[in-house]
């Protein structure tokens, strides 16, 4: 009982915004994005509806923060990886850990990219000076992987590249094989991930200048890690 009155209590001293938040992410992960409102955010966090309004200013904006939670979170997993000194090894891993964050919280990742039709409303409008312009959740995500770029072109394993070129080249074919998979479109292929990811980073890595063999063994120690952590 002691437990629970102190669970109450922390839950309690929760911010209004912060629980709407988190009632969006339920309903997210259980319903997928189409299904935020208003009213049915609101009903999960046991607020009224203009609490939507005044903590967010609406809907587009609470789908905003939502996505920005999400790259808060993969950040967080970026950061957590155990750092093994090789950059080729950390990029594989950052790989294996973005598909596995995509396979466990796929409506989010969906939102997270803009991929979902969003209800009966648009996303944000942005001016057009900042049209380009990324959210600083998603940047500073991508700016493990940047930084690992850095780190492997400083090794001389790989030719002279533009970091910012490099990371872009590798977060697509990375996005463009988690898309794949959470489509279903891998599924006579009994396990993508050693079959298809693991080949797709080494090929990518040789293509930028790495020895093949070298590759072979960052991919292969990444893969020990990986497993060894029981990530499925």
């Amino acid at each position: 009982m002691l437990f629970l009155l102190r669970n109450n209590f922390v839950m309690e001293k929760k911010s209004p915004r912060t629980r709407l938040l988190e009632a969006a992410m339920r309903i997210i992960e259980n319903q997928g994005p189409s299904q935020i409102k208003a009213r049915t955010v609101a009903l999960e966090a046991g607020q009224s509806t203009m609490g939507v309004y005044t903590h967010f200013g609406g809907v587009p904006e609470l789908l905003q923060a939502i996505a920005d939670e999400g790259f808060t979170q993969q950040a967080r997993l970026f950061k957590s990886i155990e750092n093994t000194d090789e950059p080729m090894t950390n990029m594989c891993l950052m790989a294996l850990e973005c598909r596995n964050f995509a396979m466990a919280n796929p409506h989010l990742y969906d939102l997270m990219f803009g991929l979902s039709i969003q209800g009966r409303y648009t996303p944000l409008r942005r001016s057009e000076a900042s049209a380009n312009e990324s959210t600083e959740a998603f940047k500073n995500s991508y700016s493990y992987l940047r930084q690992e770029c850095v780190n492997l072109i400083e090794t001389k394993y790989i030719r002279d590249i533009d970091p910012d070129v490099m990371a872009a080249q590798l977060w697509s074919a990375l996005h463009g094989f988690i898309m794949l998979e959470l489509g279903q479109h891998f599924t006579s292929c009994p396990n993508p991930t050693t079959e298809i990811l693991i080949p797709m980073c080494i090929n990518l890595i040789v293509g930028l200048g790495a020895e093949a063999q070298i590759a072979e063994n960052a991919a292969s120690k990444a893969l020990t890690i990986w497993n060894s952590k029981n990530i499925v």
